[in-house]
């Protein structure tokens, strides 16, 4: 399976907002079924990994990944991006073959 990766961009926005809580803030990202495309990416700031996590790391920053996603996020990048529209964290999925409008959802 291809590694998923955490960009530069996204550890260091992660190890920011870690900074000002004052303890480790991690990101879960969870595909889940659902939204207009068949698929739709679920992120969550968390405090602690759960059992069967895989635990994506970069310059002391991590992002967890079920066991059920991660076959579905196989060589994705998590990145954060900035933008006239507002920041966000992005999922640079390459098993995506289309996605809605919004970039939420996805079908492979």
């Amino acid at each position: 399976m291809n590694p998923i990766t955490l960009s530069a961009s996204a550890a260091r926005h992660l190890n920011r907002l870690s900074a000002d809580a004052g303890h480790p803030i991690l990101l879960r990202v969870a595909v889940e079924g659902g939204g207009c495309s068949g698929f739709q990416y679920q992120l969550d700031l968390v405090e602690a990994p759960e059992d069967g996590d895989t635990v994506v790391a970069y310059d002391g920053a991590q992002a967890l990944i079920d066991e059920v996603s991660a076959p579905l996020l196989a060589g994705s990048i998590i990145d954060y991006v900035e933008e006239l529209v507002g920041a966000q964290f992005k999922i640079l999925n390459p098993q995506a073959k289309s996605s809605c409008g919004c970039g939420v959802s996805f079908s492979i």
